[in-house]
């Protein structure tokens, strides 16, 4: 398998894969949800994006991977946040312009979250590759339209381990998976449904995103089963390459590395909450 090397051009088609995702999640929440006040803004190269209170959708991203960050561009960015009583926070690509950087140490910045960017390209002129079977009593499948609320529930209480699952949660996973380029894929262990994960399709990145195994199922081979029956079909769909979020350190990295990607490079969450 060939090694990528991360470069600016390859860094933006990356994050604008993500970007196209969470902007179709807002418009579908737009659409059904008016009252949610969802909306994404195009600024400095990237989104910024709200999906409501403290959801995992509601931050920038993208930001600086066209250039220098304006004092103008910074000054949109925190008043998009601001207006809706939200903390700003930017999931920042290192290879942004360094002015983005310069912004968040003049404005009070903390740092808040790591996450590795995953990726591995694929061979889709050749059907030669393939991946090993599920294991035993695991079985994928593509979620149809009568399972959007079955996916929902699964994918969000696997995010929330024994918690109660918020609504705000539940609204933002479904309209993730009902957005124009996601696809959703349930997982089974002995016919119990056991986790699943949405493939993301934009511009021939295939993002492997939102995947979660429910408790009683884990160590079952289910999240290696999701991660190899959306690679089968990226490959099908025609993408070039696949691209996946983890903590650094996780039992999910360690999954994807086994699979054949590699950790091109490290984002930070920028954070500032305004008083």
């Amino acid at each position: 398998m060939s090694i990528l090397f991360l470069d600016l051009d390859l860094a933006r088609r990356i994050e604008m894969a993500e970007c196209h995702a969470a902007v179709d999640t807002v418009q579908a929440l737009e659409r059904v949800r008016p009252e949610s006040g969802a909306a994404a803004e195009s600024i400095a190269g990237g989104f910024a994006i709200y999906a409501g209170a403290n959801s995992p959708v509601t931050q920038a991203v993208g930001i600086g991977l066209n250039g220098t960050v304006s004092e103008e561009d910074f000054n949109r960015l925190e008043a998009f946040y601001r207006s809706r009583s939200e903390p700003v926070r930017v999931e920042a690509c290192p290879l942004a312009d360094a002015s983005l950087f310069e912004h968040f140490g003049k404005h009070g910045y903390r740092v808040t979250e790591f996450t590795n960017v995953m990726a591995r390209p694929l061979n889709n002129r050749d059907a030669t590759e393939t991946w090993p079977p599920p294991a035993p009593g695991v079985t994928v499948e593509r979620a149809g339209k009568g399972q959007m609320d079955l996916w929902t529930l699964t994918v969000s209480q696997g995010f929330s381990e024994n918690a109660a699952v918020p609504q705000e949660l539940l609204d933002v996973m479904k309209m993730f998976a009902e957005g124009p380029r996601a696809e959703c894929y349930l997982a089974r262990v002995d016919g119990k449904v056991a986790g699943g994960g949405t493939l993301a399709l934009s511009d021939g990145v295939a993002g492997l995103f939102g995947a979660s195994t429910l408790i009683d199922f884990r160590k079952r081979g289910v999240q290696t089963a999701l991660l190899h029956a959306r690679l089968a079909r990226a490959v099908e769909a025609g993408c070039d390459l696949a691209v996946c979020l983890a903590r650094p350190g996780s039992t999910s990295q360690r999954n994807v590395v086994r699979s054949g990607f590699q950790v091109l490079y490290t984002r930070v969450k920028f954070e500032r909450a305004f008083t």
